[in-house]
């Protein structure tokens, strides 16, 4: 707690980040040069959402599936389960280094596809889809991560409620939203929070890929690291990081209010 509150404090100063003398009161002027003609702020937040949307719709959905099924004991799920969890053994950096590796216009795939340097497929250089291919990349770790702390809870699911579920005539489907996902509640809670501190905290993959810049699919993330080493005299920075902090935070305390309402009543 004491860097986050001192990034909090720090950001209504302006200081250059050396000597604690030459620390000068900024009101909220970080914050007006934010959201005040500020069009990057804007598009960083929207490229978030967006990530966070495709989070909790496709990647988030796809690990529980894959857990589901190793869950049921299909044949090779444990080679499965140690292939998906592969991925959450590697930071993100490590994992953009990879992908870089793999799509860059002299890598692998370009390769593969026998297209030659000068005439290559442009993974990280269409506007359009660069945020999109950024996505697939973190989800790939995304989905094993998920996959495993689903897999934790489904192993503590008492087998006799699927037995007297399968008994009273219920299907596959049925069975999943009526009995075991209730019952996996305090994980999907869990699943919840951490999917949305993912999606806000991303960093690493842009990082990788596009250099201190960040222009081509800006985030929150990079806009903090971008104000905090080149212009830290205003400590637009630590306003970005506190915004951050807010996003973050904010819906999960809403969501886990409201949770503990419900278990109150």
């Amino acid at each position: 707690w004491v860097p986050a509150v001192v990034t909090i404090i720090l950001s209504f100063t302006y200081w250059n980040g050396v000597r604690i003398k030459d620390i000068q009161w900024a009101g909220i002027q970080n914050y007006k040069n934010i959201f005040v003609n500020n069009p990057l702020f804007y598009q960083a937040l929207k490229n978030n959402a967006i990530w966070l949307a495709f989070f909790v719709l496709i990647a988030t959905p796809l690990g529980i599936m894959l857990a589901y099924q190793i869950d049921r004991g299909i044949k090779g799920h444990a080679f499965y389960e140690s292939i998906y969890y592969l991925p959450v053994v590697l930071s993100l950096a490590v994992i953009g280094i990879i992908w870089n590796f793999m799509l860059r216009p002299d890598g692998f795939i370009n390769g593969i596809l026998g297209k030659d340097i000068t005439n290559p497929i442009s993974f990280f250089g269409d506007d359009r889809w660069n945020l999109y291919v950024i996505l697939v990349m973190a989800s790939w770790r995304h989905i094993g991560y998920i996959m495993l702390l689903y897999l934790a809870g489904l192993k503590a699911v008492d087998p006799a409620l699927r037995e007297a579920a399968a008994l009273d005539g219920a299907t596959e489907w049925e069975t999943f939203k009526k009995i075991i996902l209730p019952t996996m509640r305090p994980v999907n809670i869990i699943v919840l929070v951490i999917t949305i501190i993912e999606s806000l905290r991303a960093f690493d993959i842009v990082y990788i890929i596009y250099g201190t810049s960040g222009a081509q699919v800006p985030i929150l993330g990079t806009l903090v690291f971008q104000n905090i080493s080149g212009e830290g005299q205003s400590m637009k920075g630590a306003a970005y990081a506190t915004l951050l902090f807010l996003l973050s935070i904010g819906p999960i305390i809403a969501y886990l209010r409201t949770t503990f309402k419900e278990d109150v009543k």
